[in-house]
């Protein structure tokens, strides 16, 4: 059995051990001896992070060979059109290429935990969410995807990368799970 540690990433924590200037990193969080994240978030990003010691096991979740399926929670700028959501389950072009299909709907506000800054809101613009899932990996793709079909995200949670969630998980805090 693998040891696979979930944590639960709060906004503006960095996804590394290692000091970085006076920014918060894992080492403020998990507490566990020779683990390491598999994958990354941005530190503008939140949720579901990956840790483990596991080498086979980190290259599986992060390498985006394996295609294994992320899904993020993302409150947009606007009300998102069936048109945005067409165009990001067919794949959009960015600059470094084609996405591979992303499978999106419009969601219901979802109960998430404050957070901390809040997202700016502006009264004349509008926002809502999306769930959108993923098979690759690429450096911001999820903001570039949105805003490449007119929708900029304003606030990015990774809830899942199967067959792991957040479920329950509050923010800032981790459990160990078999990984199988």
């Amino acid at each position: 059995m693998s040891r696979l540690i979930l944590f639960n990433k709060p906004h503006g924590v960095i996804c590394q051990f290692s000091r970085d200037g006076d920014r918060p990193t894992l080492a403020d969080f998990v507490d566990v001896p020779g683990v390491y994240p598999a994958g990354r978030l941005d530190h503008d990003s939140e949720g579901l992070m990956l840790l483990t010691a596991d080498g086979r096991l980190q290259a599986r979740i992060a390498d985006p060979k394996f295609k294994m399926a992320k899904t993020y929670l993302v409150q947009v700028e606007g009300t998102i059109t069936e048109d945005a959501l067409a165009a990001l389950r067919k794949g959009v072009q960015l600059k470094d290429g084609m996405t591979r299909p992303a499978e999106a709907s419009a969601i219901a506000d979802p109960d998430l935990w404050p957070r901390d800054p809040p997202v700016r809101f502006r009264k004349t613009v509008t926002d809502g969410w999306i769930s959108l899932t993923i098979r690759e990996g690429r450096n911001r793709q999820v903001r570039r995807m949105t805003a490449a079909v007119g929708f900029p995200t304003l606030r990015l949670v990774r809830w899942a990368v199967r067959p792991w969630s957040l479920d329950a998980l509050p923010l800032g805090q981790w459990r160990e799970v078999d990984a199988g």
